[in-house]
């Protein structure tokens, strides 16, 4: 267990070490009808590395962000540049064959290049660092597991060892390592490509939320306070896509959240980026922090809106860290959320075969630094009708055996959780709640769910999602409210935090 000192340190709120004392300009809302060539949709690394590449190119690109840049997925990375995702090579070598995932790693160690030669081209100062790429076990069910990927490895041509041990005071029982992959500070990198593409013509809007695509003609982008963006192109880049097309993208992906702390270890991490094989997950890296060394510690990987109280993952990861390296600091917590696609492959490319002209990069598994870069890349050779090797391989159309299966079983689990949630009764009183305590209530004979503040008052929302219609549950660690189903994430006020539901939960009462 971690000290009671440590304990006292947690930070009381959820906030990323990537926004810490980092100045980001600031943009307005969409005010009024634009016309461009491309519309973005999504300010975080997706959507600026695409705004980035195609203003390079000459396009007139606008991006348009629901809340503020770099504040979704991207700001709550562990910003890991590796094309080394768990142990995937293997396992996709099953289900796809080896070519395409031959072309899986190429493009990811694409990827990793171009950020080092945007790094070098602009002189950015990010934090960038080579990094060696681990995945270790502690199970002798996983040691099979890691040479069977090792030989993947030795297939495709990726350079990489099987060890017995880690560059690091653990014990372990098998290693995988991946050379020379790296890590960054995220925003620090993508500050100057968003400063680049406002130099460049480019356009930037804050607060606006983007509803809906009009097919008719030109494309038109509709956004809820009420502007349009006219374009030839759209890209949703926007994690969850805004915009399905009949793509049915929440039957086809499934939503995971994951915990990060930063701490002032007591005993230093050299060097390397690690991650564990089996669960729960542990992931490890250095970050530097107003000159002194920072240790990231993540993991706790669960389905949203599913599984034990949130609060415990962050305590769990604590718990870990004061055993292994000791906690001289607990300097900020904070988690994150994406999509995993039914054969593990994003999402890249046209978002159906009848929009051509729109195009959805989704589905990242938790490794967007590459794959981000991959969609972008993808996205701009498309719109520039330039043939690429990776059309077919990440193609949002393809659905193989694997993917069936898949579809079937997430389907299933999203049917449990909307009958479970409509069969439950709350027990909970609204008005037994502590300070700074959420839970499932009844008011007026019906589900609910309410939140008391620090001050006293009382919030009360409707739980019903208004994505399918499941029922949300309370995330204690984050204080919101996450729909079990698709991964929809709604403040204690019900306003959406992250989709796709589009609309509010309802607000029933404020005491």
């Amino acid at each position: 267990m971690a000290n009671e000192e440590s304990s006292k340190q947690i930070p009381q709120f959820p906030e990323p070490l990537w926004r810490d004392k980092i100045e980001l300009p600031t943009f307005s809302p969409l005010l009024e009808e634009i016309e461009v060539d491309v519309a973005v949709v999504g300010g975080g690394i997706t959507g600026i590395t695409t705004a980035y590449m195609l203003v390079k190119e000459g396009f007139k690109v606008a991006i348009i962000e629901a809340g503020v840049l770099l504040n979704g997925t991207t700001g709550h990375t562990t910003a890991k540049i590796t094309a080394q995702h768990g142990l995937i090579y293997d396992e996709l070598m099953q289900t796809i064959g080896e070519e395409k995932t031959k072309l899986y790693y190429e493009a990811n160690k694409n990827a990793i290049e171009f950020i080092r030669n945007t790094v070098r081209e602009n002189n950015i100062d990010c934090d960038l660092t080579n990094e060696d790429a681990y995945v270790y076990t502690n199970s002798e069910e996983y040691i099979n597991k890691l040479k069977n990927e090792m030989l993947a490895y030795e297939k495709l041509g990726i350079s990489g060892n099987i060890l017995d041990s880690i560059p690091i005071d653990m014990k372990v029982k098998a290693a995988l390592k991946m050379n020379n992959q790296a890590q960054f500070h995220p925003i620090k990198y993508l500050k100057p490509l968003v400063d680049y593409i406002v130099k460049s013509g480019g356009l930037i809007f804050e607060n606006t939320t983007a509803t809906d695509v009009d097919t008719e003609d030109k494309l038109k982008v509709r956004t809820s306070g009420g502007p349009t963006i006219v374009s030839k192109y759209v890209c949703a880049c926007s994690h969850f896509p805004f915009y399905d097309g009949l793509g049915f993208y929440p039957t086809r992906m499934y939503a995971e959240r994951s915990y990060i702390i930063a701490i002032k270890p007591e005993k230093e991490l050299q060097g390397g980026m690690y991650i564990n094989a089996e669960q729960p997950t542990r992931s490890l890296r250095n970050v530097m922090l107003d000159g002194e060394k920072v240790l990231l510690v993540g993991g706790e990987n669960h389905k949203t809106g599913q599984g034990i109280s949130t609060i415990l993952h962050y305590q769990a990861l604590e718990n870990y860290a004061e055993q292994t390296f000791g906690i001289k600091e607990y300097l900020f917590r904070w988690s994150a959320q994406d999509l995993t696609t039914l054969d593990k492959v994003p999402y890249i490319g046209q978002i159906t075969d009848g929009h051509p002209n729109i195009f959805v990069a989704t589905g990242f598994r938790k490794w967007g630094m590459t794959n981000s870069t991959v969609a972008a890349n993808l996205m701009k050779d498309l719109i520039m009708e330039k043939e690429s090797p990776y059309y077919e391989l990440f193609t949002p159309s393809r659905f193989g055996e694997t993917s069936f299966k898949s579809f079937i079983s997430t389907n299933v689990d999203v049917a449990k959780h909307l009958l479970e949630g409509k069969l439950e009764y709350p027990l909970m009183n609204v008005h037994d709640l502590e300070k700074d305590e959420g839970a499932v209530v009844r008011v007026n004979g019906k589900r609910a769910g309410a939140y008391r503040d620090k001050e006293g008052k009382i919030h009360i929302v409707d739980t019903t999602c208004t994505h399918l219609g499941c029922e949300v549950e309370w995330n204690s660690g984050d204080r919101t409210w996450d729909c079990p189903c698709h991964g929809s994430r709604f403040s204690i006020h019900g306003d959406v935090m992250e989709g796709p539901a589009e609309s509010p939960l309802e607000k029933i009462a404020d005491e």
